[in-house]
């Protein structure tokens, strides 16, 4: 039998899992069973972005999506089956759109800098680039811009998540269903609330708007 180059992570899991059941017998059991969160959560790729560890959930409390710059393309049917299954099927009460301080993606973008096949990918964040460039601009310094634009980016994906037709549909129906942007912070663990949260199709751009006057007033990261 030849070496297993992943045996490390195999036996990483073992131990984990005999931990887990040293701590909680049942744990396996009802995880099994069913999952029933009540987030779904839309997040970039970075691996430094794990969705429950963040917010110290375990595991069954969290839908996740992930993909580069926690974009959401309405031409994307991994991410709109995503959200399709969670609204309609696992009746997610809240969607959070979180994106991230130092994001590679969206510095790429600032930097106008060629990757390869992901620029086509990185264009949806070109175009909330260029949508407030006035904002981006008025900051002096790069790492500024970058909190900014995650910031941005993240407000902008949440309103494409509102504009879905699964979104939308629920609305009607009275479903209760809220959506959010977060954004995290790599340099000390927070998450910062972006103050999205948004119940219903009316309440969409009041939402985004009084979001965009509050980053308007704001440099840098918040503490």
């Amino acid at each position: 039998m030849s070496h297993n180059p992943l045996q490390d992570l195999i036996d990483s899991n073992r131990r984990w899992a005999e931990a887990v059941r040293e701590s909680d017998p049942a744990f396996f059991e009802r995880l099994a069973k069913q999952q029933s969160p009540k987030y779904l959560w839309i997040g970039c790729s970075d691996s430094r972005v794990p969705a429950t560890q963040i917010v110290d959930l375990p595991p069954g409390e969290i839908f996740v999506q992930r993909n580069v710059a926690n974009v959401v393309s309405h031409t994307d049917l991994n991410c709109l089956s995503t959200i399709q299954f969670a609204v309609d099927v696992l009746k997610v009460e809240h969607i959070i759109v979180v994106g991230h301080y130092g994001c590679g993606g969206v510095q790429a973008v600032l930097d106008e800098r060629r990757m390869g096949l992901v620029d086509n990918w990185l264009r949806h964040v070109g175009d909330v680039a260029k949508k407030h460039h006035a904002m981006l601009t008025g900051l002096e310094n790069m790492t500024d811009r970058n909190v900014r634009l995650c910031e941005l980016n993240a407000l902008e994906q949440a309103v494409n998540v509102c504009h879905t037709t699964m979104v939308m549909d629920a609305w009607e129906r009275g479903q209760p269903l809220s959506v959010h942007a977060w954004c995290y912070s790599l340099t000390n663990g927070h998450m910062n609330d972006l103050g999205v949260h948004i119940d219903s199709h009316g309440a969409i751009w009041p939402g985004y708007e009084a979001t965009l006057e509050r980053l308007a007033s704001r440099v840098g990261e918040p503490d």
